[in-house]
């Protein structure tokens, strides 16, 4: 087991592999903590004095019903920028309102993290420099979800879970990511921060 600071180390070591960007991806079902442990490596990246970004993918769908609809605003607004070494810039969805709203600039950094179910669509593989799926029981996923979100959410909710799991029997991605991470493993952890790293000659297959 090691904390977010080695697998922050651990990512800027790797070459850069979208343009001058490191491109990690955290997948997994909803409600497994995937936004969590993007930000926490973020801080980690920032605290080895590199710069670190978050993309949530649950702000480039248009609502329920678009729930695989961001890859194509993702890789044109996003990622072809930076690709080319120029800042990405979108329009975040305002689950409340239901619509698109104020946009938001990402500046070309060293380590950029997509989170988000299905997130490892994002890319091809050849582009990322580390990839993460992140699970956990899915009663607890979806406890974890209705109380963040409230109780109003659960039918849509479960509907956007069920799609989830067709996509992932089908795309397969806990089986070939670099790191997988189970909380019910987790539970037995020293710290919250611990996570457990890739072994030697791990790769992206």
């Amino acid at each position: 087991m090691t904390n977010f600071v080695d697998l922050a180390k651990q990512v800027l070591d790797r070459p850069a592999r979208l343009g001058p960007v490191r491109l990690v991806v955290v997948d997994g079902p909803s409600g497994a903590g995937k936004t969590t442990f993007a930000e926490r490596l973020a801080e980690a990246v920032r605290a080895e004095g590199a710069t670190g970004d978050v993309v949530h993918i649950d702000d480039l769908v248009a609502g329920w019903d678009d729930q695989f609809g961001f890859r194509d605003r993702l890789d044109r607004l996003v990622l072809a920028p930076l690709r080319a070494g120029r800042p990405g810039r979108y329009r975040v969805y305002d689950w409340v309102r239901g619509g698109f709203a104020g946009e938001r600039t990402v500046p070309v950094p060293d380590v950029l993290i997509v989170e988000g179910s299905t997130a490892t669509a994002a890319a091809p593989r050849a582009e990322l420099t580390l990839s993460v799926f992140r699970d956990a029981p899915a009663p607890d996923r979806l406890a974890r979800a209705l109380a963040r979100d409230g109780a109003g959410i659960e039918e849509p909710l479960r509907r956007w879970m069920a799609a989830e799991r067709v996509w992932f029997a089908q795309w397969r991605p806990a089986e070939w990511v670099d790191l997988r991470i189970d909380a019910e493993a987790e539970a037995g952890a020293p710290s919250r921060e611990d996570v457990r790293l890739p072994g030697p000659g791990d790769g992206h297959g």
